[in-house]
């Protein structure tokens, strides 16, 4: 009652039907029209308050009624990922010195995190191939629909669309969407998701500000992208690269073959999944771009004694700049992530960044293997000869989503990403995931459970 008092302290009836009809909806109850009614304030039927040992125990139940990934042989992916994280991960994230502030406004004060996150941008750059590295944002999908806003500005005002490629993860072309939402951009991406990313070159002409294209893409496969960056740049765009990161420590580079920006979802290096997040987003690219930059960008310098210290060199945001020369109003970058991202990266080392996405690699490959000596089911169906790293997908006789609840239900086995969630008519096609923790006795049970359900 409080908040609903704040809010009509600040606006008149007139405003408050005016905003009504701007949306063009009746009544501002209508806003809520689809929460059933039994559980619409003022009309909740709430519980009484418990004691905190009764409520502790009331959470502990509730929580027993999820599926936790690290009990049971997992094969899902699609963007989220269960990695083996160091113990030394944990440990340096629940230093009070770093769980504390990991937002500082006064950054200065704070060295510890400011070396590490210039630490972060350092290892960053080497992984991407790039020249520089913000400290992170909210995910790899906000990442993403920064960077585009980033191509629309560097190339012009006559240039207003984005090529997008549909292997491009669902949930970050959906993100983009939004932030375009009241611009003159626009995404065109191209009907067919089995397409390869030289066949998006015949939709770039004069108005394309960027190329996007995710090498390893969404159903896991290598893109062939030798060359598409001369292309991308004779036409006048830039390329966009979304990459995976553990990838990196096994494949080219982005920046090698021509990436103006590559972005990343972070949360393999040193994030469990959490239901999803909170998350990391990777952004990195050449530095003629470096005023661009949206977020952070940490810098080394020296002090009037000589002695090394770090800084807050570019701060987009409308907090610490005129508003009106603020390229974003992110009010926080993931920081604690990049933390993890750094202790992650620093303890595996390259060598054994290499090793866990060679595990990732050949596990996921005898995965196939097997899986394809099954009768009635195909794996990567519609590939055209390109190879895959880590996730590939499945055709079934019947839906992935009855596939999954037999593999839960009977075997205790948590199965792939049903791709009729995000690509209509592929419902019987399931995307699987194996990482360097799927032993093989799990990936041998996986297919001799498939093996039953198809047959």
């Amino acid at each position: 009652m409080v908040n609903r008092g704040m809010i009509e302290s600040r606006h008149s009836e007139t405003e408050h039907a005016e905003m009504i009809r701007t949306i063009g909806i009746a009544s501002a109850e209508q806003l809520f029209a689809d929460v059933p009614k039994p559980l619409r304030f003022p009309s909740l039927d709430l519980p009484e308050p418990l004691a905190e040992a009764d409520l502790a125990r009331e959470l502990r139940g509730q929580a027993r009624r999820n599926t936790p990934i690290e009990d049971r042989p997992c094969f899902l992916g699609a963007g989220s990922y269960r990695h083996f994280i160091p113990a030394t991960v944990d440990y340096v994230l629940q230093r009070g010195e770093f769980y504390t502030a990991y937002t500082p406004y006064q950054p200065e004060l704070s060295q510890g995190m400011l070396q590490a996150m210039f630490e972060y941008q350092s290892m960053i750059c080497q992984l991407t191939g790039m020249e520089v590295s913000n400290a992170s944002h909210y995910d790899g999908a906000t990442s993403l629909a920064e960077a585009i806003l980033l191509a629309l500005d560097a190339t012009g005002d006559a240039r207003d669309r984005i090529v997008m490629s549909p292997a491009v993860h669902p949930h970050y072309r959906e993100v983009a969407t939004t932030y375009l939402q009241g611009t003159n951009a626009e995404i065109l991406v191209p009907d067919d998701p089995a397409i390869a990313a030289s066949g998006l070159l015949p939709f770039v002409d004069s108005s394309t500000a960027a190329v996007v294209v995710q090498n390893p893409n969404f159903f896991g496969l290598s893109e062939q992208i030798d060359g598409l960056a001369q292309v991308v740049h004779g036409l006048g765009a830039l390329l966009i690269v979304v990459s995976d990161p553990i990838a990196l420590g096994l494949f080219q580079p982005p920046g090698a073959y021509g990436a103006d920006v590559v972005v990343a979802d972070g949360q393999p290096l040193g994030l469990p999944p959490n239901f999803g997040g909170p998350s990391l987003g990777i952004f990195a690219t050449r530095r003629e771009h470096i005023r661009r930059l949206v977020g952070r960008v940490v810098g080394e310098t020296a002090d009037t004694e000589g002695r090394r210290g770090y800084v807050l060199t570019l701060a987009t945001r409308e907090q610490h700049i005129r508003r009106e020369r603020a390229t974003s109003n992110i009010c926080t970058n993931s920081a604690l992530g990049a933390l993890a991202a750094a202790v992650y990266l620093a303890t595996l080392g390259k060598p054994g960044l290499r090793e866990v996405a060679e595990l990732c690699f050949n596990k996921s490959h005898y995965a196939a293997k097997q899986i394809s000596a099954i009768p009635k089911v195909k794996v990567n169906a519609n590939a055209q000869g390109r190879d895959f790293f880590k996730e590939f997908v499945i055709e079934l006789t019947r839906p992935a989503r009855d596939v999954n609840a037999i593999l839960l239900e009977d075997h205790e086995i948590i199965g792939g990403y049903d791709l009729g969630g995000s690509f209509p008519g592929h419902e019987n096609q399931m995307l699987l995931a194996v990482t360097e923790l799927n032993t093989r006795a799990e990936i041998d049970n996986l297919v001799h459970a498939l093996a039953g359900v198809v047959s």
